[in-house]
């Protein structure tokens, strides 16, 4: 049980990290909360600078790949009295997991974060490489014919968990169900961006804000 917490308290930790917040506040001594949308991540962050949001957007990958990682590492360190498959699932599904609520629900912002796609991608990268290829295409054809960003990020949060079903039935249900949470709770972090798409007020990719 211990070592779940630990997992849990180390991915949460890394997840928080708000690189988009810190990245232009170090270099456009600005807070990012403040600017358009509000959001800390890189859409936001990149309409600030875009070189900015490309590193918010790589970071905030890399934080997600590294919470499991570390769970993975646990893992691979620690002798296990279930079966091992069981271990590992559980293990870097709770990784993955903390890492994207600590990404929405940073700490250090009084649990005010970003919705959490970049660092779910970097989270199951390494799980579930073809439904996030698939995500990917997904998100661009939606974005590519929408002209919306949050559209293309729900429409592939939706649909993660039947791709990684599709490609990978072989994990634990906890897993799976880990991977669930996951996707609603970013779907949920987009409630305004929903609200704005039903009523035909949000912004469009490229398109100039009044």
């Amino acid at each position: 049980m211990l070592t779940y917490v630990m997992v849990a308290v180390v991915a949460y930790l890394l997840g928080s990290i708000p690189f988009g917040y810190v990245l232009v506040k170090v270099f456009h001594g600005q807070d990012v909360r403040e600017t358009f949308s509000g959001n800390i991540g890189a859409t936001n962050v990149g309409r600030t600078s875009p070189l900015l949001g490309f590193a918010t957007l790589l970071l905030d990958g890399v934080k997600g790949f590294l919470a499991v990682t570390f769970g993975r590492e646990i893992y691979i360190r620690l002798p296990w009295d279930s079966t091992p498959e069981q271990a590992w699932g559980s293990l870097v599904a709770t990784a993955a997991l903390f890492a994207v609520l600590g990404h929405v629900f940073p700490v250090w912002l009084k649990f005010k974060g970003g919705k959490g796609v970049a660092t779910a991608v970097g989270a199951f990268v390494a799980l579930a490489p073809k439904a996030i290829v698939l995500v990917l295409v997904v998100f661009v054809v939606v974005v590519a014919v929408s002209r919306y960003v949050s559209l293309g990020s729900i429409v592939g949060a939706a649909l993660f968990p039947v791709f990684v079903y599709v490609f990978n039935r072989e994990y634990p249900v906890a897993m799976l169900l880990v991977i669930g949470a996951a996707s609603l709770i970013i779907i949920l972090k987009h409630h305004e961006n929903i609200r704005r798409l039903l009523a035909g007020t949000e912004n469009r990719l490229g398109a100039k804000r009044a």
